[in-house]
């Protein structure tokens, strides 16, 4: 089944120090007094997976999640997430048997993505991640406010979180791949008809002549 398998921060928020987080499949608490980071923790998951509004995750400016400093230790130079899915049930679009989506951002705003170690683009992410119920538009994590900001939200929001939910969004988008293939294949057809049809035609004077 799939699960989240690991989390590992390295200067993100209240995380300057490489600090992982594993977990087994079932449910998985994470406990500690106020403050000591746990909403951090889900931030650093939606920003791994591509959450672009620095409000979604308590800042201002995106590079406000890189640590700033305290309890004696420098401000960090980066914020860098893994996130490590697990995929033995093949729920998530990919020929591995996990998943591992980083996402790393320094003080400049230099940022990039990997998906397996192999460097990517956000829509290569948001790809990834189509139909799970992860990523920006996560149904999976409920932040305060989300349910209600959902019951609130215009009927055409609600119905795409539905199809999202329900994995209707992948099989429209490899419809619509398909229909370009058709599309483009039919066009390369009509074309060589096309030559074909000219090269008959200047055969036949040809033909005559000989």
């Amino acid at each position: 089944m799939s699960h989240l398998r690991s989390i590992t921060m390295k200067g993100f928020k209240s995380f300057p120090q490489r600090t992982k987080l594993e977990f087994a499949p079932g449910v998985g608490v994470v406990v500690g007094p106020n403050g000591s980071g746990k909403s951090n923790v889900t931030d650093a998951v939606l920003w791994a997976l591509g959450e672009q509004s620095p409000l979604a995750v308590r800042g201002q400016t995106m590079q406000d999640v890189i640590f700033a400093g305290g309890h004696g230790l420098k401000s960090s130079r980066a914020a860098e997430v893994e996130v490590v899915v697990d995929n033995s049930d093949g729920v998530l679009d990919s020929e591995f048997s996990e998943l591992s989506i980083m996402r790393r951002l320094d003080r400049s705003g230099e940022g990039e993505y990997r998906l397996n170690g192999a460097r990517c683009r956000l829509v290569d992410v948001i790809e990834a991640l189509s139909d799970t119920g992860l990523g920006k538009e996560a149904h999976s994590i409920v932040s305060q406010g989300r349910v209600e900001t959902i019951i609130h939200s215009r009927p055409r929001d609600r119905r795409l979180l539905i199809e999202e939910a329900a994995g209707l969004g992948k099989h429209r988008k490899r419809r619509r791949r398909a229909e370009l293939k058709l599309g483009r294949a039919e066009e390369n057809l009509s074309r060589s008809l096309d030559v074909e049809r000219e090269a008959r035609s200047r055969l036949r004077p040809l033909k005559r002549q000989a």
